[in-house]
């Protein structure tokens, strides 16, 4: 090639390397260009640079064109719709014998297979992981949530470049990609708006992201972006809530992809924040399921157990498993206990049935454009068990339950607000046992059935032929990418953008959809969370007994959990709920599965194992942007800054200084962090100054202090101290008002917000975002309408503490 281009005419060659350089390349190199014909052409196109074919002369008269050929999708290759729900556990949905109606899912299911020994991780960020990459979650640095990463490799919360997503895969073989919903894959450090945006959704590949970071959301005032841009849909908009708007825009997405390019297929990634805390639905949703748990847990979980022999999404001869002790029996409530605790569940299921509903609106614009029979829908119900971190008797504030307890009395001041934008709340972990039926233990516990099997429906009718056929093969959330990549025509890639990738660790499913009694091609599985750790090899399972309960967030760990877990011994091929423990006769057995835990732990970044769980949410253990930071300045515009990303407002001394200029009527905030469910403000309401700070939401841990004088027009210095007591973790705090250098009022609070003020809102200078301190004082955005020259914060340690 060299010497033919040396004989060329200079101009000639100048272009040619010109034009060369300037066309688009694939980015994902596979492993070969072509794979056997199946239902579509299947050939993938080589990864060569453009060689211009046409004719250059010294003008276009005389010349020829030649466009570079683009990469493009197989002909005819489906559309892919992946939809994950949160915290939903195997027994809750209709679909799976449970008593919350999902008929979207149920619809799937007849239409396409129900997998009943489908597995995720125990929990979400790790699960959602190994869900896009294809690898076992500790290889892709996801061994617990982001907020709680540490700094080992299965652990640190930075997804390799060597395990690409789904996304990436798909756009760079010519599919269109989107995301909607939840995205809690982004380092906790990584997710301001300063970046590095490498690992948000349009850093790993997919084109368009509409949706929020972190575990969870506020439905009704959620903390959303598009793309990397804050945004704030709810405002002027009273009736807004979080799951129709995301159905609202990924129905527009896929309505406007079909007018512009129908001939290309799309990815729709939709994963709602639904059902996981807080439980928020419309009223009229709440409703349907009024007086639909008042016979109590116990009799739920065994009604559920009833449905499913019957449905047949579990074998005839299983066995409810012995509910795990520490939830109270029913009839031991009191009235307003039962009253209460009922409710909670009525509110759950009225969001889980809603997020269904809109489910079923993506669904119906797919049908729409025509191309149903040529989708492939993957639907996963939840992404671990139920969850068990709303205590023994629920909560309305998620957050602050661990440091501020709730009563029934106040509980029930709260009835008639749960799942209103006023609540955070959660149902009693007890709620949880009964939606895993059959199985024992919860979210966050891999080492047994409760936390990581989810009910999965595969719809894709084109090729399934079993239409609401039912598949009891072995598998695991790992084995959703190849069975995509399968379907579709796409080998596993060998490199993407230059890096050289990880093998996959998932098998694809596609081999057991036109034969139900077909053996499983997954043979191993390991599980581990938090040391809770189990080992699945061919119908076998090795399991630890949980140590910590997941209901306690805090402590009740041990330092040394390969000594101090006990084992278990489950022969699931003919025991499916892991009901009868065979540890004591089969001891050889046990420890041949425990000795392949190890081998697969070491094999797949799982070392060291550690206990701790919310321990690990304390600053100081993963890097920062404010770290070794004491003095912080701020300007007007400032807002959604992660409290990840903010100076660190929990046991120490601080101070704010706000440096303003205020003309009559003065009003807004002028810094917040959090809000209604913990948080604080310093703002301006009829020309006063206030500062507001909120421990949680029952009313006696707020404290107001307010300046008595008004502030007359022109330029000021407004101060906050706060001076903690010391000696530990939470405790109370003396907090002083200044204007310019004089102290105006004064309050203190007994007790302060042990870890983190919230999970979803922000620190915001000169307005406010998401839910105020104090709905009766103001709502957001309450922009402040001076002259904000700046805010300055200054930490000053904790030089009192013990």
């Amino acid at each position: 090639m060299k010497n033919k281009i040396c004989q060329l005419p200079v101009l000639i060659v100048v272009a040619l390397i010109l034009f060369s350089c300037n066309q688009p390349q694939t980015k994902t190199e596979t492993a070969e260009n072509k794979i056997a014909p199946g239902e579509f052409d299947r050939t993938i196109l080589p990864i060569l640079p453009h060689e211009f074919a046409g004719k250059v002369d010294t003008n276009a008269s005389q010349s020829t064109p030649d466009f570079p050929v683009e990469v493009s999708a197989p002909k005819g290759a489906p559309n892919v719709v992946i939809i994950m729900t949160d915290d939903v556990g195997f027994g809750a949905s209709s679909t799976f014998g449970g008593p919350i109606q999902t008929p979207v899912f149920d619809a799937l299911a007849a239409s396409g297979l129900r997998y009943n020994e489908f597995h995720t991780t125990a929990l979400c960020s790790p699960t959602r992981a190994a869900l896009i990459s294809g690898r076992n979650h500790h290889n892709v640095a996801s061994g617990d949530i982001t907020e709680f990463a540490t700094g080992y490799d299965g652990y640190n919360s930075l997804v390799p470049k060597s395990c690409a997503s789904i996304g990436e895969i798909l756009k760079d073989n010519g599919w269109n990609t989107g995301w909607w919903g939840k995205m809690h894959n982004v380092p906790d450090w990584k997710s301001s708006t300063s970046g590095p945006f490498d690992l948000w959704p349009n850093g790993l590949g997919f084109e368009y992201f509409y949706g929020f970071l972190g575990g969870d959301s506020h439905q009704w005032r959620p903390a959303l972006y598009q793309n990397t841009t804050p945004i704030e849909p709810y405002i002027g908009n009273p009736d807004y809530i979080l799951d129709k708007d995301l159905a609202d825009n990924a129905v527009a997405y896929i309505r406007k992809h079909n007018s512009v390019s129908p001939q290309k297929p799309f990815f729709v990634y939709y994963c709602t924040g639904t059902a996981h805390a807080p439980h928020h639905a419309p009223k009229d949703w709440i409703a349907k399921y009024k007086g639909k748990f008042d016979q109590g847990w116990e009799k739920v979980r065994q009604e559920t157990y009833e449905r499913q022999k019957k449905l047949g999404v579990i074998p005839a001869n299983t066995k409810l498993t012995a509910r795990n002790e520490g939830a109270p029996l029913w009839d031991t409530l009191s009235a307003d206990q039962k009253k209460f605790y009922a409710h909670e569940m009525e509110v759950y299921a009225g969001a889980l049935s809603f997020a269904d509903y809109n489910i079923g609106r993506v669904i119906d614009a797919v049908k729409e454009t025509g191309q149903l029979d040529n989708t492939i829908i993957i639907y996963i119900m939840g992404d671990n068990g139920a969850s068990a971190e709303g205590t023994v008797q629920g909560t309305t504030n998620e957050v602050g339950s661990t440091s501020f307890p709730e009563d029934i009395k106040f509980q029930m001041t709260q009835y008639d607000k749960l799942g209103s934008m006023y609540t955070y709340n959660h149902y009693s972990y007890a709620w949880a046992l009964a939606l895993n039926a059959p199985f024992q233990w919860t979210k966050q516990v891999a080492s047994h059935f409760g936390g990581t099997r989810n009910g999965m429906v595969i719809s894709y009718p084109k090729m399934i032929k079993d239409k609401g056929g039912l598949r009891s093969q072995f598998h695991h959330v790992i084995d959703i990418v190849p069975t995509i990549l399968d379907l579709c025509g796409v080998p596993q890639p060998s490199r993407v953008n230059g890096v050289d990738q990880r093998p996959m660790d998932g098998v694809s499913m596609v081999y057991s959809f036109n034969d139900s009694n077909v053996k499983s091609t997954r043979n191993t599985q390991y599980f581990e969370m938090m040391s809770n750790r189990a080992i699945y090899h061919d119908g076998w399972v090795a399991a630890t007994t949980p140590y910590r309960k997941p209901w306690q967030t805090l402590g009740g760990e041990t330092k040394y959990p390969s000594r101090d877990f006990k084992w278990e011994l489950y022969h699931v091929s003919d025991d499916f709920s892991e009901a009868d423990n065979l540890a004591e006769k089969y001891p050889d057995t046990l420890k041949v599965l425990q000795d392949l835990f190890y081998e697969e732990a070491k094999k797949n970044n799982v070392l060291p194992l550690d206990a701790t769980f919310g321990e690990r949410a304390a600053p100081g253990i993963r890097p920062s942007l404010t770290s070794g930071r004491t003095h912080f300045e701020y300007y007007e515009g400032a807002v959604r800054i992660p409290e990840g990303s903010a100076p660190v407002f929990v046991n120490q001394d601080w101070t704010i200084t706000a440096d303003i200029n205020t003309t009559a009527n003065a009003k807004g905030v002028l810094a917040t962090m959090g809000g209604y469910f913990g948080g604080f403000a310093l703002l301006i309401k009829d020309d006063k100054p206030i500062f507001l700070y909120r421990g949680t939401n029952q009313p006696k841990w707020l404290l107001s202090i307010q300046s008595p004088q008004k502030l007359s027009a022109g330029h000021h210095i407004i101060t906050v101290d706060f001076l903690y007591d010391g000696g530990g973790f939470g405790k109370g705090a003396n907090m002083i008002l200044s204007v310019d250098g004089k102290q105006v009022a004064k309050g203190r609070i007994e007790q302060t917000v042990l870890q983190r003020f919230s999970l979803d809102e922000t620190w915001d200078i000169g307005e406010d975002t998401g839910t105020p301190v104090e709905f009766n004082v103001y709502d957001v955005p309450f922009k402040f309408n001076g002259q904000l020259n700046k805010l300055s914060v200054d930490l000053k340690g904790n030089k009192k503490s013990a």
